[in-house]
């Protein structure tokens, strides 16, 4: 095999592993730029603190407000107050929330982490059931809904924007009392911040191109 041959060989070979990490990098900064909701499952009749996070803007402008549509099969919902947000919430006759609006006090900048959160009681009609939470982004400048959900044969990953959805499990044994479930509003490890990512994932990158360049000297000496 001539130098040439051997050469162009080695140039494919780092060239495919820097496209392969790529590839790994970019897979999950495209899941992280949508609205995420936290925990994805509870029980029916228990109430559930479910925070909902984000780390991005429309098309990187500043969010503004987070409105979020309150679907059937709920029982009571109450928005947690933050100092980050104003709130306001637009009421049905039987006084439960149909949607809830948060309004950022400052707009949150593109790449920040930040997160809203209710306090939710899944009646006893949604156990069973995937229930999707419709929230509409505003931005400066633009807006996302995050309103689609998925169909039969299809998945989150075949959604351009998709809305939060909480999995329902049976109807919990103190659903009498309103039991409280989970109540962690934390964001989820998934939420982490893009720009890390980008530093981590670059970092990566870099190691195994380094790795790739040392296994070639070391076959050339």
């Amino acid at each position: 095999m001539s130098l040439t041959t051997r050469s162009r060989r080695r140039t494919r070979t780092i060239a495919g592993v820097i496209a392969g990490a790529a590839l790994v990098l970019a897979a999950p900064l495209a899941a992280s730029a949508h609205v995420h909701v936290s925990p994805g499952e509870s029980a029916a009749g228990s109430t559930t603190r479910l925070a909902f996070s984000f780390s991005h803007g429309c098309e990187d402008s500043p969010t503004t407000a987070v409105k979020i549509t309150i679907p059937q099969g709920i029982d009571g919902v109450k928005p947690v107050l933050d100092g980050a947000w104003t709130i306001s919430r637009d009421l049905n006759a039987d006084g439960i929330a149909s949607s809830v609006t948060f309004t950022a006090v400052k707009p949150v900048e593109s790449g920040v982490a930040a997160s809203v959160a209710l306090d939710v009681i899944f009646g006893s009609s949604a156990a069973h059931t995937s229930v999707a939470f419709p929230v509409l982004q505003t931005c400066v400048t633009g807006s996302t809904d995050w309103a689609e959900v998925a169909s039969a044969g299809q998945t989150e990953s075949d959604l351009k924007a998709p809305a939060p959805v909480v999995a329902v499990g049976a109807v919990a044994a103190d659903a009498g009392a309103h039991g409280h479930g989970s109540t962690d509003a934390a964001a989820p490890a998934s939420e982490a911040d893009p720009v890390a990512r980008w530093l981590s994932g670059g970092a990566l990158i870099a190691a195994i191109a380094a790795l790739v360049v040392a296994l070639v000297r070391r076959r050339r000496a």
